[in-house]
């Protein structure tokens, strides 16, 4: 009975040795920005910099590299969009001040300073309300974030917890797979 029970001791430190190991950590330092499109074009679109994690929670810096973006002025405002013959992406800029920190489970001010919205190439304006979030999962080979559906004209005027994140889970919806231009950010 002692060796079955040995046997099995070690069974299970093994399992959770290699599940500890298996388990993706929050990324460190500069890591690329990459979008990736329905035809399966992979375009680094900027940096993201994590600071070192500290009580679990890391800091991180969004930098956009606006070389592979077009100026597109709409309703009376510049954005840097995405060039694409069916589906134009611009990026919209988190306006407000925020922590600036995610964590292995929380990733929603990451997702908040990467909001787009998108629009066919003959429409006229920003369509603010065709708004695009990311959420993001953590996996071993970096972060990926699937596009859900937003209306950013709620942040048209500043949040009234300015700690919380306004785009909670009851505030987005998931796209149809394969609806949208942009398939997925990479954080790589």
């Amino acid at each position: 009975m002692g060796a079955d029970r040995q046997a099995l001791t070690a069974l299970a430190a093994a399992l959770w040795l290699s599940a500890a190991v298996a388990q993706p950590v929050l990324p460190e330092g500069e890591k690329s920005l990459v979008a990736v499109t329905r035809d399966g074009q992979r375009v680094r679109i900027g940096t993201v910099t994590f600071g070192p994690a500290n009580a679990g929670r890391s800091t991180f810096r969004i930098r956009m590299d606006h070389a592979v973006m077009q100026d597109h002025f709409l309703s009376m405002r510049e954005f840097k969009c995405l060039p694409a013959t069916q589906e134009i992406s611009c990026f919209v800029p988190y306006p407000y001040p925020h922590p600036g920190t995610v964590s292995a489970s929380d990733f929603s001010w990451l997702e908040h300073n990467l909001l787009f919205f998108f629009k066919q190439p003959a429409d006229f304006g920003a369509k603010l309300w065709n708004g695009m979030i990311f959420k993001f999962s953590l996996t071993p080979s970096g972060l990926v974030g699937t596009p859900q559906a937003v209306d950013l004209n709620r942040i048209g005027a500043p949040p009234e917890r300015p700690d919380e994140p306004p785009f909670g889970h009851f505030d987005r919806d998931d796209f149809t797979p394969g609806a949208r231009w942009v398939q997925t950010l990479r954080i790589e």
